[in-house]
């Protein structure tokens, strides 16, 4: 019984100090990584892709952000990229969906606007710094089979 009573009450904390982190008003501050051939696109190169996120909960759970990235991909001169997106957090479990769109300047003379889906976990390891680990999808409507991209990115993200 005694058991019981710990995870119950354990949940319950862990639920609500998750959930205070996904209120209106609140700040976010994140950085990710994503290739390091974890990812798959048309290229199929050795790459190091690093993102810098911040963002504002406008509602309780719904997160608006802008970011800007940097990619490093074998064979290719650096590439930027800067963007707006958002995430709906599933309320108190720290599951997010998001939805973002990406201006990217790949080379010269090739630009492109990439939308991206994202599902992730918001995993606290404090009561404010998260890893979050995510699954993506950048749609390219320059070069489908080239710059399309599914993956996995890592992130790491503090909710003031």
């Amino acid at each position: 019984m005694y058991k019981k009573l710990m995870v119950v009450a354990l949940s319950v904390f862990m639920s609500t100090a998750t959930y205070a982190q996904f209120e209106k008003g609140k700040t976010y501050l994140g950085a990710a990584l994503s290739s390091l051939n974890l990812s798959y696109n048309g290229n199929d190169k050795a790459s190091l892709d690093v993102t810098a996120k911040a963002g504002y909960f406008v509602a309780d759970n719904i997160l608006l952000s802008g970011q800007v990235g940097l990619k490093k991909q074998e064979g290719h001169p650096a590439s930027y990229s800067c963007g707006i997106g958002g995430r709906y957090y599933i309320i108190q479990n720290g599951i997010y969906l998001g939805l973002s769109a990406d201006f990217k300047h790949l080379y010269p003379g090739f630009n492109d606007l990439q939308p991206s889906a994202q599902v992730g976990y918001a995993f606290f390891i404090s009561r404010t710094v998260t890893i979050e680990p995510e699954v993506y999808y950048e749609q390219s409507f320059k070069n489908h089979r080239d710059f399309s991209t599914i993956g996995f990115r890592l992130g790491l993200g503090v909710y003031l």
